[in-house]
């Protein structure tokens, strides 16, 4: 029972509490704890078992192998998970800066070319009301 648990234990502390239920059953609990507060809480879903001392016997070994393999394999995809979403929000950061500069350049751009330019003649200006021919 103790080597299906090292795994789990190198990543967490485990709570095991075990309790008489009737004249033949016993009820195994065990609970990892969380490391952090912000952690996802599925990877500290506790896990009860229930029968005989035979049967906890039997298949308790097996059973906790296979909880702690589906707990390291979740807690794996969820390390992953937020590592590509870390580095997609830096590529998004890294993107709008650069059309930020971008935007900011062609602004400059056009601003130094009406600068540039000659004003319009005095007697080409549009007016609103046409002018009578002479």
């Amino acid at each position: 029972m103790f080597v299906e648990l090292m795994p789990l234990l190198g990543e967490r502390t485990v709570m095991i509490t075990v309790a008489r239920l009737n004249q033949n059953s016993i009820r195994v609990n065990v609970i990892p704890s969380r490391q952090k507060e912000d952690e996802d809480a599925a990877l500290a879903i506790p896990l009860s078992f229930s029968g005989t001392p035979e049967e906890l016997d039997r298949e308790l070994g097996s059973s906790l192998a296979s909880y702690v393999e589906d707990n390291l394999r979740l807690q794996s995809a969820l390390a992953t998970a937020k590592a590509e979403m870390e580095a997609a929000a830096k590529a998004a950061r890294e993107q709008a800066k650069a059309k930020t500069v971008q935007s900011t350049k062609k602004q400059e751009d056009c601003t130094a070319k009406e600068t540039t330019s000659d004003p319009p003649p005095a007697d080409q200006n549009m007016t609103l009301f046409a002018t009578p021919q002479k």
